[in-house]
């Protein structure tokens, strides 16, 4: 995708567009972009949150933990990938990233209450970690693209 004769995606940006037919949808749609960015980010937060819980630490302060390892990994993806030549500079950059942050904890505060709640109800730690990803991915999906990366 070109705007003003400047090809503003990054290298992995131009690699996934590149890939040849179906494949090359991944990187058309800024929701599957997110995807990508989310399914490795995601990768980060449970494997922490596994290895949290394995070490008897409660699932709600693991989720917190894995979900604040899972963010870094987000933006470094979403800022370079997701929303290529959306990123700013200077002042504004500072409050894009406060945004991210802000966003973050939005989904933060989604996955830790429904972690906390749904094993409080007696579901297996992983069930709800499962169904708070689920919600919290398309409510910071829509946070970020129609406020933080417009």
């Amino acid at each position: 995708m070109q705007r003003s004769g400047i090809d503003r995606r990054s290298t992995v940006g131009v690699w996934v567009g590149n890939l040849p037919g179906p494949l090359a949808i991944l990187g058309r749609f800024s929701i599957t972009r997110y995807l990508i960015a989310s399914i490795v980010s995601l990768a980060f937060d449970v494997a922490l949150f596994m290895v949290l819980v394995a070490l008897a630490m409660a699932p709600a302060w693991a989720s917190a933990a894995g979900y604040s390892a899972g963010i870094i990994v987000h933006w470094l993806i979403s800022s370079s990938f997701v929303f290529p030549g959306k990123a700013r500079e200077g002042a504004a950059l500072q409050m894009q990233r406060l945004g991210f942050v802000g966003t973050a904890l939005l989904g933060l505060g989604i996955t830790v209450g429904m972690v906390g709640w749904l094993t409080g109800m007696g579901v297996i730690p992983v069930v709800a970690k499962g169904a708070a990803v689920f919600v919290s991915f398309f409510a910071v999906y829509a946070a970020r693209k129609y406020g933080v990366f417009r």
